[in-house]
């Protein structure tokens, strides 16, 4: 994976694949706080609604499939939007090692470990693919690439949920960042994570320019910007 570079310089410390996956699995648990409690969320709620009542409809269970699925938050809410809106969903959660992928189970009631690069599914294979909060660790290169894959693998609907870049946003991570408990790991990434972020335009295009199709781009409250599509 390579690295992108935040405005200012700066890494991330757990985009190095040598993290070690004790401390990786803490951070993930301070982001799915964050997502419940800043819109992370209900940005990806959201986007499923349509599909959910699409699906009541027609009687039909649905998959979806969450790459880069952190502790499986995701995964855990969507199932939960699913039931209250009568449709059965099974869930499968994409982490990059072994160690992320079991401990991510519990949440997403089935998780594997694999590359964002070359999912291991057929083509159009899952109804839904999820991505949030990960396209901004990703050089544009290599974030053209996982775009194109989450692509290739949805039937119906790919939903990304991305950090709408801003220092205002930046400086309010910071600084709930302390009375919510968060390791320091978590605060500098959380904070370079946020200035990675895209505008609106800036996640359109590049949704674009790796799958010919666009996509309708909403932003969201808690500094989050959606972007969604059909892959037919």
């Amino acid at each position: 994976m390579a690295w992108r570079a935040a405005p200012g310089g700066g890494k991330e410390y757990l985009d190095d694949p040598a993290a070690d996956p004790k401390l990786a699995a803490r951070s993930l648990r301070d982001v799915a706080l964050c997502n419940r409690l800043f819109g992370g969320i209900s940005a990806v709620i959201s986007e499923l609604r349509p599909v959910f009542i699409s699906a009541r409809a027609t009687g039909r269970s649905l998959t979806l499939l969450d790459v880069g699925t952190g502790v499986g938050d995701v995964p855990a809410a969507a199932r939960l939007a699913a039931e209250n809106a009568g449709v059965a969903l099974q869930t499968i959660g994409l982490e990059r090692s072994a160690a992320l992928a079991a401990a991510s189970r519990e949440m997403t009631g089935m998780a594997l470990a694999g590359d964002a690069f070359a999912i291991p599914f057929a083509d159009h294979s899952v109804d839904i693919v999820v991505c949030a909060q990960v396209l901004h660790h990703f050089a544009v290169h290599d974030g053209a690439r996982l775009l194109a894959e989450l692509h290739r693998v949805a039937r119906q609907r790919v939903i990304v949920s991305e950090l709408r870049r801003s220092r205002i946003a930046a400086a309010g991570v910071w600084l709930v960042s302390w009375p919510l408990g968060f390791h320091p790991v978590s605060r500098h990434d959380g904070v370079l994570s946020v200035m990675r972020g895209f505008r609106s335009e800036e996640l359109a295009n590049a949704v674009l320019k790796a799958t010919t199709v666009r996509p309708t781009v909403r932003n969201r409250r808690g500094f989050r910007v959606t972007a969604s599509w059909s892959p037919e």
